[in-house]
């Protein structure tokens, strides 16, 4: 990797901070979910069995007003971490000053420090100023002024440019990816810059507006698209096709057009959808071929089109994979993203990425993550890059 990483640094004695992003669900306290703590703790066990003193910023969540700080403490997290690490993880209930600093000071080689959550700065005095989401350059360089060496373990920030990466950054003579970010660019990154081929791209999802960039940008790389979800029926409007009241974005049938047109033979969409009368996982439903019949939404890919899509699969070297078939969360609705799931994980000779968000969740629910070869930890950011972007989290690392 062209990259600096964090095993590319002498971290003994130093004080490193570490941007990782443990944006968990968090309700009344309790955290639903600790997949993002769990994924950050091999930089950080690598930083602190190594002489390093980590220096850990998180954002939790979205901060607007006063009000919305006390449920997004990032206690509960350091609490958790500490349990994960088994070893003891100090909390400081501030974003700066001096309780922060004399705390970091205190730190011995092999301690680890969590601070409040980073978006505690994006309200001063009541008011909603963005210190941390705006990359306010005074709080950056305070940042930076805590530590000697940055790591930046958080791609699922990485397409934003705030005061907690990018700030930071600039501010610091070295910046090295921590063991997350550096799958996620050697995967995804790798995947989009420089994939074996075959290359078949399966993108799902609610809305073509969601992935026209991905689209287009895969379209010059990828041997094969496959098409699922509910952006398939605008597809279906622009060939023509009834479409009963499934999904559709109408001031993008045009465009849905013009991506078949320039697509041609290589984007595929099903052949055959599981519709109901209502959305709901008890409505009578039942599989139909080609037009969606009035009266009928479309709520998953039949089981013609898994088998069509199971094809065009078998032979793949480099398959991504971004966005559920149907309405995974409804088990009536599941069978589509749940069979190319657990086909996915038969491929024993590709590379299988999944790209965050909902796919994500949705090969967790369904227990079959653990059969791909990368599953990505950021949503937005996977998206970004998936379409080719310059993600300024990843910019801002120090090159090799």
């Amino acid at each position: 990797m062209a990259k600096l990483t964090v095993s590319d640094l002498d971290v003994k004695g130093k004080k490193v901070l570490m941007r990782v992003d443990f944006n968990v669900p968090i309700k009344d306290g309790v955290i639903g979910n600790d997949n993002r703590i769990v994924a950050a703790l091999p930089t950080i066990k690598y930083v602190i069995e190594n002489g390093g003193k980590a220096i850990l910023l998180s954002h939790l969540g979205r901060v607007k007003k006063e009000e919305d700080k006390p449920g997004l403490s990032m206690r509960p997290v350091a609490e958790r971490l500490s349990n994960l690490l088994n070893k003891p993880v100090t909390f400081v209930p501030t974003t700066e000053g001096k309780q922060l600093e004399d705390a970091i000071d205190g730190l011995n080689d092999g301690d680890v420090l969590v601070m409040e959550n980073t978006r505690y700065e994006d309200v001063k005095d009541g008011e909603y100023v963005k210190r941390e989401s705006g990359n306010d350059p005074e709080l950056g360089k305070y940042w930076a002024s805590l530590g000697d060496v940055f790591v930046n373990d958080a791609f699922g920030t990485a397409h934003r440019s705030h005061a907690s990466n990018v700030g930071i950054a600039s501010n610091m003579a070295q910046t090295a990816a921590g063991f997350l970010m550096e799958k996620e660019i050697t995967f995804i990154g790798g995947a989009v810059d420089n994939p074996e081929h075959p290359f078949v791209a399966i993108l799902g999802g609610a809305k073509v507006s969601d992935k026209i960039g991905v689209i287009d940008n895969l379209l010059a790389k990828a041997d094969k698209i496959l098409i699922g979800g509910g952006m398939t029926y605008t597809f279906y409007a622009a060939k023509g096709m009834k479409i009963g009241n499934s999904l559709v974005e109408k001031d993008k049938i045009d465009l849905a057009k013009e991506i078949l047109d320039k697509a041609g033979d290589k984007l595929v969409l099903p052949s055959d959808s599981v519709v109901a009368e209502k959305f709901d996982n008890d409505a009578a439903h039942k599989t139909v071929e080609g037009d969606i019949p009035d009266g009928y939404m479309a709520l998953d890919i039949g089981p013609k089109s898994v088998a069509e899509f199971e094809d065009v699969l078998k032979d793949a070297k480099t398959v991504v994979w971004n966005g559920p078939m149907g309405v995974f969360e409804m088990s009536n609705y599941a069978e589509g993203t749940l069979e190319i799931g657990k086909f996915l994980g038969t491929l024993k000779d590709a590379k299988t990425i999944v790209g965050g968000g909902d796919s994500t969740a949705a090969v967790q629910q369904l227990g079959v993550a653990d059969q791909f070869s990368h599953i990505s930890t950021g949503g937005g950011a996977s998206l970004e890059y998936l379409e080719g972007k310059t993600l300024p989290g990843i910019a801002a690392i120090s090159d090799k």
